[in-house]
Parts: C-alpha cells; structure tokens; sequence
C-alpha cells in the first residue's frame, strides 16, 4: 500500500473542505486545485485574468515548496477557466513561471468554477528525494 501524506502551508489558501492542499505519495505530490485567493486574506486578488494566474500559480508553488520542490519539478498542470476568450492571457502569465521545460498541461473551459473565479490550476510534481 502506498504511504500518503497531507502537505500544508500557510503560504496558500486554506478553506473548510474535505481535501488537503496537496498530497505526496511515492515522490510525487499531486497539488489541489487553487485559484486566485491571497492566502493572507482569503480573498479573491482583484486584477485581470493574467494577475490573477500569476496568484494562483504562486499559490501552486507555495505546497511545491513545503514539500521541498520547486515548480521547475511540476510535470503536469490541469488549467481551468471560466472563459476561454482568457486563453491567451492565462498563457502569458503562466509562462512567466513555467519557462525551462514546461509541465505537460491541459486546458479546459469549466462552466462554473469555485467561487466563480476566472482560473484555477491543479498540478503534479516530482519532488523524490534523489
């Protein structure tokens, strides 16, 4: 049986539900999905859709961080938004955080997201003592 265990931090959004920020498991850790929340608020930054992707990404990579990664160990990103007229914009900010060997990624446009943000992201990491 694989041993899990839960990640927290409190450089990210934390809430009431059922579901722990991320979960490592056999080296890799699998990150909930965040969306734009400043976690020292707990609210929504306010901003266009690119801010708020550079929140959630910073988000990502606060549990990445707990568990002793960086994002450059993201291997796969889920990318929700609520319009995919925002493609484009979520891209660039993304980029900005993703720029040597990108995670392998989707992109789906959700009818209604959490909250009714703009953009949430989920992620896989590699974060293996070697």
């Amino acid at each position: 049986m694989t041993e899990k265990t839960a990640v927290s931090t409190d450089d990210a959004p934390r809430n009431d539900n059922p579901y722990s920020q991320g979960v490592l498991a056999d080296g890799l850790l699998f990150v909930s999905g965040f969306g734009p929340v400043d976690p020292e608020t707990g609210e929504e930054v306010e901003g266009d859709v690119g801010t708020q992707t550079h929140r959630v990404v910073e988000n990502l990579a606060a549990v990445v961080a707990e568990a002793g990664g960086s994002l450059a160990d993201v291997v796969k990103t889920t990318v929700y938004v609520a319009d995919m007229d925002d493609y484009e914009a979520v891209n660039e900010a993304y980029a900005d955080h993703f720029e040597e060997t990108p995670p392998a990624r989707v992109c789906v446009e959700a009818a209604r997201l959490p909250d009714d943000v703009r953009v949430e992201i989920d992620a896989i990491a590699n974060v293996e003592e070697e």
